[in-house]
């Protein structure tokens, strides 16, 4: 049974913005993962855009910064790793991502799927439930920054679920 102080399903470490952290305090507290079907609707505030056989389709609640679109597939079945997909759910992502890319009018970007645990920590990802994401970095906002990059996190060698 999932605990108060351990819930596998949540990274608290990956957690990015002051209002994402609040949300996810009170998804570890009832213990249960947030994307899965039965509770997705609790906490994700965006509609869903498109739904397929094994992807719900949906704007992030919290994108990153200087960012255009952050579109984020939700797998329909709580799996964690890649091993676990349907094979045709690559197929459906990809033609879903293709879909609202076009709607968008996005030129360019990137799609990103994090997936997967260690005992030394996690790879990225703030829910622990196969997602991905399709994201166009905003070049203008980039352009007039310090830093001129966009960069999206990858692994964290942290003790997983702090």
């Amino acid at each position: 049974m999932k605990t108060r102080e351990n819930n596998k399903f949540i990274n608290m470490r990956a957690i990015r913005r002051k209002d994402q952290k609040e949300i996810m305090k009170k998804i570890k507290n009832e213990g249960h993962c947030p994307f899965c079907i039965e509770n997705y609707k609790k906490y994700h505030k965006k509609p869903i855009i498109k739904e397929g056989s094994f992807w719900i389709i949906t704007d992030n609640q919290w994108p990153y910064k200087n960012v255009k679109h952050q579109i984020l597939a939700i797998y329909k079945y709580h799996i964690e790793h890649i091993k676990e997909m349907d094979p045709e759910a690559g197929k459906e992502l990809f033609s879903l991502f293709k879909e609202v890319s076009k709607k968008r009018n996005i030129p360019g970007g990137c799609i990103a799927i994090r997936f997967g645990s260690s005992p030394i920590g996690n790879y990225g990802n703030s829910v622990k439930h196969l997602h991905a994401h399709l994201i166009e970095p905003d070049l203008e906002s980039l352009s007039k920054s310090k830093n001129k990059k966009w960069k999206m996190k990858f692994g964290d060698a942290g003790i997983n679920n702090k």
